[in-house]
């Protein structure tokens, strides 16, 4: 497979989709692997590149990738999904990126655990929290991309900094030198380029952990407007699987795909319906079985005559979670896993509509306007999204709004 087949979801900075073809490796190509970025990727001098382990700890370290690979090394295959996969198939829609269902990939991660850094460094009592931050710089007057986990995450055996993805050294697109390996949770706690952990002794209260990343924790009703201190960090996956394609072989059909689970079990099971979910039999797994990767399944059977079927396939994992029949809708579009066939991805295509003054200064700064076009909001999402950026940094002045939600409802409204 080649990168060229990956689909765009924007520009600048550069947001790139796994084709459902992916699905039929194991580990997947770093060539395929999708991309998430929210800032313009940094350069990063390995030779002048240090580590930095300070705050609530006995020791402070400074440490070079040498001093990283003189301790001793831990390896996992690991799904690294972001949290808004799936967004696009959310109705009504939310606003954000509009990936269908190939923001995520399975990798092998090499590198050190984080409790073994910390170890070194001594934390010290009363610490909650690890903060990191990376050598990207915010685009703007946006906020510096800064994310916290738990203690007894951060302390956890299978979390890691990662100098090496599927035997190679880090590319600089996955976050060359290192990047922190959370398994089981959303890639939005994967950071990138890492310079500097941070030990805390009360949560952090950062705009990425108290702004972004937001999840209700609960099913609310679709529309619903969730103010954000009535929400919570998002953390784990959920268990899921996809489909990733068919084909006839004789006179049998042979459905595949991927499954895979968050932190709380592995996947034990894929279920799957041939008759619009009124029965369900096995799929047989594949047979690398690890705790935080994908399992790879296939389902045969012989159709009857030239009827016309819907294939269904859905996950469980080991704790006896299942997937839901009907998505929970969320405002931000987090963690779809619905078991129900997923209508097609909006078209990125929009109307051709020429912007009125002062938007691009305004609005196209930080991204192009692929990322708008492929929204389908209403007048009142946008005029949230405004809001949103506002508080981004963005600087609308009060006389433009009107004629920016007026362009914006046009440019990509709902269709």
């Amino acid at each position: 497979m080649a990168a060229a087949q990956m689909t765009v979801r924007s520009v600048r900075p550069e947001d790139l989709e796994m084709p459902l073809s992916g699905f039929a490796d194991f580990i997947t190509p770093i060539e395929m692997f999708f991309v998430r970025t929210h800032v313009a990727v940094p350069r990063v001098e390995i030779a002048e590149w240090r580590l930095k382990v300070e705050g609530h700890v006995s020791t402070p370290l400074t440490l070079s990738m040498d001093d990283l690979q003189k301790m001793p090394p831990a390896e996992l295959v690991g799904v690294l999904e972001c949290s808004g996969n799936g967004r696009s198939f959310y109705e009504p829609p939310v606003a954000g990126l509009q990936w269908a269902n190939g923001a995520v990939g399975n990798g092998r991660w090499r590198g050190v655990r984080l409790a073994d850094v910390l170890e070194r460094a001594g934390v010290k009592a009363g610490a909650v929290e690890v903060l990191f931050d990376g050598a990207d710089v915010p685009l703007g007057t946006m906020a510096d991309f800064q994310r916290s986990i738990p203690m007894r995450k951060a302390l956890h055996r299978d979390t890691l900094l990662a100098y090496s993805m599927n035997g190679e050294a880090l590319p600089v697109k996955h976050g060359f030198p290192l990047r922190a390996v959370v398994p089981g949770w959303a890639g939005s706690s994967w950071i990138k380029w890492v310079t500097t952990v941070r030990v805390l002794n009360e949560p952090f209260g950062g705009f990425w952990m108290k702004n972004a990343y937001l999840h209700p924790g609960k099913p609310v009703a679709p529309g619903t407007v969730v103010p954000p201190e009535a929400m919570s960090p998002v953390t784990s996956l959920r268990v899921k699987s996809v489909i990733a394609g068919a084909q006839v072989v004789g006179t049998r059909s042979v459905v595949r795909g991927a499954a895979w689970s968050g932190e709380a079990a592995p996947v034990a099971a894929v279920d799957v319906s041939v008759d619009q979910g009124r029965s369900w039999k096995p799929a047989r797994l594949g047979g690398d079985a690890t705790r935080y990767g994908w399992r790879l399944w296939e389902f045969s059977w012989t159709p009857s005559g030239d009827r016309h079927t819907t294939v269904l396939a859905r996950a469980r994992d080991a704790g006896g979670d299942v997937q839901p029949l009907v998505p929970e809708w969320n405002p931000s579009g987090y963690l779809w896993n619905a078991v129900v066939a997923p209508p097609a991805a909006p078209d990125a295509a929009a109307a051709v509509v020429p912007p009125p003054a002062g938007f691009r200064e305004t609005c196209v700064t930080c991204h192009q306007d692929d990322v708008i076009r492929q929204q389908r909001l209403t007048r009142a999402q946008w005029d949230r999204e405004i809001n949103k950026m506002v508080g981004w940094g963005a600087r609308v002045r009060p006389e433009d709004r009107e004629t920016f939600l007026d362009y914006l409802l046009k440019l990509a409204g709902p269709r």
